[in-house]
């Protein structure tokens, strides 16, 4: 049986979008014996197994710039995988600080795949230290793979090297979003907590590039009697509960996985508010249309998300940071049961069809016996 070394930032229990794909590629790939490296978050360094998957976690040196620096990485590496004597290593970008050591550490004969999450998105002088390393690992690499074919188009790493890019989705673990038992009353009461009214829901990180301001600007030309709920936190809360808005934009705060599934099935529209590409993919996109919720995004260009959901079809698409047009858009929704039913259906059956982890590990594992 042949050996995939992955390597990630972190691996669960530590959880994120890349730690998600991770696990289920490591779990699901099981023609193959699997192995992960990852940074420990405590400083230690641990060695488990999760789920059967032999688990190497390093300590973190320092961290600069969201990036963890391990000083004994390249150490545990070559120990590692002179243990597992991996036929491929695949690498989950971005996660520079490793580019270079990995270089260094696998023989010629070993598989080298790039997972493209996402471009760095630091600018300048930041970049210019990073982009050698970048610059060397993918021209090293045997596979690039990428999360959707638009991003492809406006990833200037990758259009370089665009001869060997595939494209692999991200999957949804469907059953965290299947109704459990006492969901069928949890989401009434949601439902019942706004008296009935149509609700618009928002959930992710509070960043700038998320586009929850535009959303609580949207509020002001929303004429459907609805409310709008805003869940989750971060480093912008402070700024997005000064923009002047009515009595119907609610923050809920961070959620349970239990109330994050509840409140995806009970609402209406899901208002995927992102504004730039640092959205890749969009993973709260594909469990809310799971849930068929509707979606309501922004065209960006290069992001995934205009892949996921697809315009006039399983939701409504506008033109970037176009407020008015958003606000229409979702009353365009509220106003038309039927339509509002017909997008619910499409969007449910773009994600069973397309984006589940079973999906997903069948699409790289076709890639693994490609390569």
């Amino acid at each position: 049986m042949k050996t995939i070394l992955h390597i990630s930032k972190y691996y669960y229990p530590d959880l994120g979008g890349i730690e998600t794909v991770a696990k289920y590629l490591a779990e699901g790939l099981t023609e193959f014996n699997n192995v992960v490296i990852c940074f420990s978050t405590d400083k230690k360094y641990h060695e488990d197994e999760v789920n059967k998957v032999k688990v190497y976690r390093i300590p973190v040196t320092f961290s600069f710039m969201s990036q963890d620096v391990a000083f004994k990485y390249f150490h545990y590496l070559q120990k590692i995988i002179k243990m597992h004597k991996p036929e491929f290593v695949h690498v989950h970008c971005p996660n520079p600080f490793v580019y270079p050591l990995v270089v260094k550490a696998i023989d010629k004969n070993t598989k080298l795949i790039m997972h493209w999450h996402s471009d760095i998105l630091a600018k300048g002088v930041m970049y210019n230290i990073i982009k050698p390393f970048e610059d060397l690992a993918l021209r090293r690499a045997d596979l690039i793979i990428a999360t959707s074919p638009n991003y492809i188009e406006y990833s200037k790493p990758l259009l370089k090297h665009r001869d060997k890019v595939r494209v692999a989705q991200n999957g949804l673990i469907t059953s965290d979003f299947n109704p459990q038992p006492g969901d069928e009353e949890r989401i009434q009461n949601i439902k019942d907590k706004y008296r009935g009214k149509k609700i618009v829901y928002f959930v992710g990180r509070h960043i700038p590039y998320k586009g929850i301001d535009c959303l609580i600007k949207a509020d002001q030309y929303i004429e459907s009697d609805c409310v709008i709920l805003i869940a989750g936190k971060g480093p912008h809360d402070k700024q997005l509960k000064k923009i002047p808005c009515s009595d119907r934009v609610k923050f809920l705060g961070r959620l349970s996985d239990e109330d994050l599934r509840c409140y995806s099935h009970a609402a209406d529209i899901f208002a995927f508010s992102s504004v730039t590409k640092a959205e890749a993919f969009g993973v709260a996109l594909i469990e809310a249309m799971y849930c068929k919720s509707v979606p309501v995004v922004f065209n960006i260009k290069g992001s995934g998300v205009n892949w996921v959901s697809i315009a006039g079809e399983t939701g409504e698409e506008v033109p970037l940071k176009d407020i008015k047009a958003y606000a229409k858009a979702i009353d365009k929704i509220l106003s038309d049961g039927n339509l509002q039913h017909k997008y619910a259906e499409a969007a449910y059956k773009r994600i069973t069809e397309n984006f589940t982890t079973e999906i997903a590990v069948s699409v790289m594992n076709d890639i693994y016996k490609s390569l």
